[in-house]
């Protein structure tokens, strides 16, 4: 059963809470460098730009790209996240 796109979406906000967690200090990273810090937020804002980038030509997903659903918490944890790179 394919997921929906509801479904899909709350799954990604657990990168959207890891990614602003991280820019607010509140996410323990004790024990990691900063290399290794900003690759995890990479790889979680890849993640979220990988799924907003679903759309209506890709099997076995909904078509999340041209959804009416808010996405707004989305767009700027990657935004947050590539700032937080760039500053760190």
């Amino acid at each position: 059963m394919a997921q929906t796109i509801a479904q899909v979406l709350t799954a990604a906000t657990d990168s959207v809470t890891l990614i602003n967690a991280i820019n607010g200090g509140t996410e323990n990273v004790t024990g990691l460098t900063q290399a290794q810090i900003n690759e995890m937020v990479q790889r979680n804002v890849d993640h979220l730009s990988t799924i907003l980038s679903y759309d209506s030509s890709m099997q076995g997903v909904p078509n999340i790209a041209d959804a009416s659903d808010d996405k707004s918490s989305y767009t700027t944890a990657i935004t947050t996240g590539t700032d937080y790179i760039a500053a760190n």
